[in-house]
C-alpha cells in the first residue's frame, strides 16, 4: 500500500503564512514519513520589472539580488531547523525566476504529490488576483495543494511532536 504522501514541497518566502506552512509540512512529513523539500524563490522577474520601471538602477539590481539570495538561504535554514526539531530531514532548494513557474517546475522535478503553502496575500483587486504569483502557483501546481490556515491548531500539533 502506498503512503498518502511520498514527496512534499513547501514554498517558503519568510512570510508568516509560509512559516506556518513549513510547520504544517514538517508535522505531515513526520506523521507520514514523506520526503520534505522546501523551496525559496529569488523572484528575478519582479527584479527585472523594478529595473525597467526605473525604480532600481542596474548597479542596485545586483546588490538587491545578493540580498534576496541571502534571504532565501535564511528561509531555507529556518525550514530545515523546523523539520529537524521533529526529526524530519528537509531538502532545501533555492532557485531564481518567476515564483509560479519555479514552484511548478520544482514540484515536477521532485515528483511532489503535495504542495504546502501559506495563504495567498489579501487581494485588493481583480488585477492583483490575475498577477499574484502565489495565487498562480496554487492554480497551476501539478499536484494537490494544501493551504495552511489554522495557526493555533498547527502550532499545537507542532509543539506536541517536538
Amino acid at each position: 500500500m502506498r503512503q498518502a504522501f511520498e514527496r512534499m514541497l513547501v514554498y517558503v518566502d519568510g512570510s508568516e503564512g509560509s512559516i506556518l506552512a513549513a510547520r504544517l509540512a514538517a508535522v505531515l512529513a513526520s506523521q507520514t514519513h514523506a520526503e520534505l523539500h522546501a523551496l525559496a524563490v529569488v523572484n528575478t522577474r519582479a527584479l527585472s520589472d523594478l529595473v525597467q520601471a526605473h525604480i532600481f538602477l542596474e548597479a542596485e539590481r545586483e546588490e538587491y539580488r545578493r540580498d534576496m539570495d541571502e534571504d532565501a538561504t535564511r528561509y531555507l535554514r529556518h525550514a530545515t531547523e523546523m523539520g529537524k526539531r521533529l526529526g524530519v530531514y528537509v531538502e532545501g532548494h533555492s532557485v531564481s525566476g518567476s515564483i509560479a513557474a519555479a514552484i511548478k517546475n520544482k514540484a515536477l522535478e521532485i515528483g511532489a504529490d503535495l504542495l504546502v503553502m501559506g495563504p495567498p496575500p489579501q487581494i485588493r483587486s481583480r488585477r492583483d488576483a490575475l498577477y499574484d504569483e502565489v495565487e498562480t502557483a496554487m492554480r497551476t501546481a501539478p499536484c494537490s495543494v494544501l493551504v495552511a490556515r489554522d495557526e493555533e491548531r498547527i502550532e499545537e500539533l507542532y509543539e506536541q511532536l517536538s
